[in-house]
């Protein structure tokens, strides 16, 4: 596998250099080589940071002095060294990993935010997905990721004189980003095949660089296909049912297959979302091809390495498709599996689903996964029991779905204050290891720094809010307040609450207008000012997400509040880079338990910046008055009573704001120094940060997930996989035979004795297991019974016993049979269960 640079930009021989790390995209978050590409191009870079446009928008005249400009090429040998080193040094993998070695990991997503330069992502889940690619090439963990390179990407925002979004889809010149062609031995571009109804469909791959990591997009932008299959790539999230199929499609099937024709055999498959779910599907088929397989045996050896990780908090927000269409575009492949079309729906549906249920992907990853996870622990039990019905008669707790808190990358969210702070507090590898090293409170720095550092990033982001405002027209707020609207009035040393999100109704980004005088009350007054800073884009078809917009344009274009309310048009990652270094107080006020994690507010930690928070995805573990404030309740109300929990919940942000955010804030010294909210900066900075950051998710996510599933995968091989295939078909089969004798308990002081008798008719007692199960506050104890002897006169019944601490009633214990053996990921791969009557 090789990649070459498109176009291939003539650049003199001294500053070949120059295109190697151009197209790394580490310059993103490692600003080292800041300083080599403003001096290639000033303007060019400043507004538009992406170092390739750069390289191809400088002048030959201009390149030719620097290749004769000795402190230009002193410069750019000194990048290239620290690259160099960078991919040379031992990395955390490479040293103190203790679990199962593995070479690589296929990461499948939608959306990728890595830079606003490579603009294929929308929000929260491309930015976890670019931020865990970075961490991951931090640490050394062997990840390629697998993508969509989109045409269009996501929408950009502008909005008019009367607070209406618009929106435009400019084009992605593929010339101008930090991409470059696939290209095989020969050189030539790599393009995979997909059979789709009548037609074939060709897709070209790009290859990306970030850090150590490779990321590899499939694009079907090829003059050779129909000009309607040109445009299946054309925009993230775009268009109706069909062409989200036909994305899916190309992302999980063209997206494997892609590894396949690339000789890459990645050891473990991670599904980021339900989307990316025909990614596993396809590996099923890959293994089938490969050993001689029936489905079933190649459905267990692939759903052995295989991560599922959902980031839905509702089951509205699962891709769900009409039966007739995924008929019609999977029939050939579900015949290549050798299975009828109604097996292959039936991954999607669930046992027993009506046959004319729509198509889950959600569903369909957790049909071929190994293992399951959500992003927090409160979405962790939200997708337990969103996904209880697919595991009827298991407890909720035990519905196979895990938690992983999300985390972000530090070094892409740090200013460049904050970034001096924390290398003279902890080194400047900090990020690149265990964290062992960052266990005290900022040691070093005293009250006085972390104050400084509050201020500078405060004064930076307001500099930066004036340029943007400046253009983005702020004469729109008319003549007489056009200071106001650019920023003018913009102050300082005054408090300043951000928050930017989608503008959507679970989100409720308008909660602080519930009471609209009551916050101009807040924002006015004269001796504790406070300003907000905002940003977001409702979805193009989300009407009601668009009407809140409008309703805070027009609350900000009010006399009374212009100049202490401002919205940044486009939210991209350069805003929110801008917000979350600058802002003092995050605010997010999502509907509870509908934010599966979020991850804005964990980006101010880094920079001294505080929360506000529902309680609720990520915040709902990190909150304690030590570190910041909350709203609310992880539970959140049912659904007759939102409009009760949204007025409970904006009188409580309302309180917090006027009797503890506010007063804290300008609570200060002698000196100027407010103490109290230095305190909490300390305790939110040292304590969360490394807590919630990328690197502990990466490292979470390879010792908890990647290692073990690599080893399991390992011990599966083909003779393995077509013995469990064989005994899981037995189990399902004659699972009905089972049935519980009598059950007798004999009680001590301490303990309860229980014998009970299980007619197992058939079954190969091995692969049962009996277990007394208790159920508290949610908590379900399994206690495990020992087969003895048979019943006497019978071949297929036997006693089991055992015996559990008498602190509860017996009464309060279920005797219960699941299958039984480690090779087996119950109830994922096998969700039989008999209870005691």
């Amino acid at each position: 596998m090789s990649s070459g640079s498109y176009p291939p930009r003539a650049v003199p021989p001294a500053l070949q250099g120059l295109v190697k790390l151009a197209l790394d995209l580490r310059w993103s978050w490692h600003h080292g080589s800041d300083v080599l590409w403003r001096t290639l191009g000033e303007e060019t870079w400043e507004r538009v940071p992406n170092a390739w446009l750069v390289l191809n928008s400088v002048s030959d005249r201009r390149l030719k002095q620097l290749a004769e400009d000795p402190d230009f090429l002193g410069l750019l040998d000194r990048q290239l060294e620290a690259q160099a080193e960078f991919n040379r040094v031992p990395t955390w993998f490479s040293t103190d990993y203790q679990g199962c070695p593995f070479k690589a990991v296929a990461f499948f997503s939608m959306e990728y935010g890595v830079t606003e330069s490579l603009p294929i992502y929308s929000g929260g889940l491309g930015i976890l997905a670019g931020d865990l690619l970075k961490a991951s090439s931090d640490l050394g963990v062997p990840v390629i990721a697998v993508g969509l390179l989109y045409q269009q990407g996501y929408f950009r925002q502008s909005v008019n004189s009367d607070g209406d979004q618009l929106e435009f889809y400019p084009y992605n010149d593929p010339t101008m980003l930090p991409l470059s062609p696939l290209r095989d031995e020969h050189g030539e571009w790599v393009r995979v095949v997909l059979d789709f109804p009548g037609r074939r469909l060709s897709l070209r791959a790009w290859h990306g660089q970030v850090g150590r990591c490779e990321l590899l997009l499939l694009d079907s932008n090829d003059p050779i296909n129909e000009p309607g299959d040109r445009g299946i790539t054309s925009e993230l999230y775009g268009g109706g049912s069909e062409l989200r199929l036909q994305q899916e499609l190309v992302l999980g099937i063209g997206g494997w297959r892609l590894l396949q024709q690339l000789g890459i055999q990645p050891e473990v498959c991670h599904l980021n979302e339900g989307h990316t779910a025909f990614a596993a599907l396809e590996r099923v088929r890959s293994i089938q091809l490969e050993t001689g397989l029936a489905f079933d045996a190649a459905r267990l050896a692939a759903r052995a390495r295989t991560l599922f990780t959902t980031h839905t908090p509702v089951a509205a927000g699962f891709d769900r498709f009409p039966v007739e269409l995924v008929e019609r575009y999977l029939a050939p492949l579900a015949a290549e599996l050798g299975i009828a079309m109604h097996e292959l729906l039936a991954l999607g549906q669930g046992d027993g689903a009506d046959p004319d249920a729509p198509f889950n992907m959600a569903y369909l990853a957790m049909s071929l996964a190994g293992a399951a996870n959500g992003v927090s622990e409160v979405h962790g039990r939200v997708s337990r029991q969103l996904m209880q019905h697919l595991y009827p008669r298991w407890p909720t707790s035990e519905v196979p779905i895990a938690s992983v808190t999300n985390g972000v990358h530090t070094p892409s969210w740090d200013s460049p204050a904050a970034d001096a702070l924390w290398t003279r507090a902890y080194g400047k590898n900090r990020w690149r290891g265990d964290l062992a090293a960052v266990d005290a409170a900022l040691p070093g720095i005293d009250d006085g720094e972390l104050w400084a550092l509050r201020n500078d990033n405060r004064r930076r982001l307001v500099a930066f809010l004036r340029r943007r405002l400046t253009l983005q027209h702020c004469e729109k707020g008319g003549a007489d307040s056009a200071g106001a609207a650019c920023g003018l009035d913009l102050d300082d040393e005054a408090l300043i609450i951000g928050f930017a999100r989608r503008f959507t109704e679970y989100k409720r980004p308008n909660l602080l207008l519930q009471d609209p005088e009551r916050l101009v009350r807040i924002l006015n007054d004269r001796s504790r000012p406070v300003q907000l800073v905002i940003a977001g884009k409702a979805h193009p078809r989300d009407q009601v997400g668009k009407d809140m917009l409008k309703q805070w344009i027009r609350f900000i274009t009010r006399p009374d509040v212009i100049g202490r309310v401002v919205f940044i048009e486009d939210y991209d990652l350069q805003v929110a880079a801008a917000f979350v270094q600058g802002v003092d107080v995050w605010l997010n006020t999502p509907r509870s338990p509908w934010e599966a994690c979020g991850t804005s507010g964990m980006k101010v930690l880094v920079n001294g910046g505080l929360n506000l928070s529902q309680r609720d995805g990520w915040w709902a573990e990190a909150h304690d008055p030590a570190v910041g404030w909350s709203i609310g309740s992880p539970e959140g109300l049912p659904p007759g009573r939102i409009a009760e929990g949204d007025r409970a919940d904006a009188e409580e942000l309302y309180r917090r704001l006027e009797n503890e955010v506010v007063p804290s804030f300008y609570d200060t010294d002698a000196q100027g120094i407010p103490r109290a909210w230095v305190a909490l900066m300390r305790e939110s900075m040292s304590r969360l940060t490394p807590q919630f950051s990328a690197n502990r998710m990466v490292r979470e996510y390879t010792e908890r997930f990647y290692g073990p599933l690599a080893s399991g995968g390992a011990r599966r091989t083909p003779e393995v996989a077509r013995q469990l295939a064989a005994v899981v078909h037995g189990l399902r089969e004659n699972w009905h035979r089972l049935r519980f004798g009598s059950v007798l308990v004999e009680h001590e002081a301490e303990h309860h004795h229980f014998h009970i008798q299980l007619h197992v008719d058939g079954l190969d007692p091995d692969w049962l297991k009996v277990e007394l199960v208790s159920e508290n506050d949610g908590v379900v104890r399994c206690e495990p019974l020992t087969r003895g002897e048979p019943l006497v006169g019978s071949e297929h019944a036997f006693n089991y016993h055992g015996a559990v601490p008498a602190d509860r009633p017996s009464e309060h214990y279920t005797p219960r049979v699941v299958p039984a053996g480690e090779s087996l990921h119950g109830p994922l791969e096998l969700n039989l269960i008999l209870w005691h009557h």
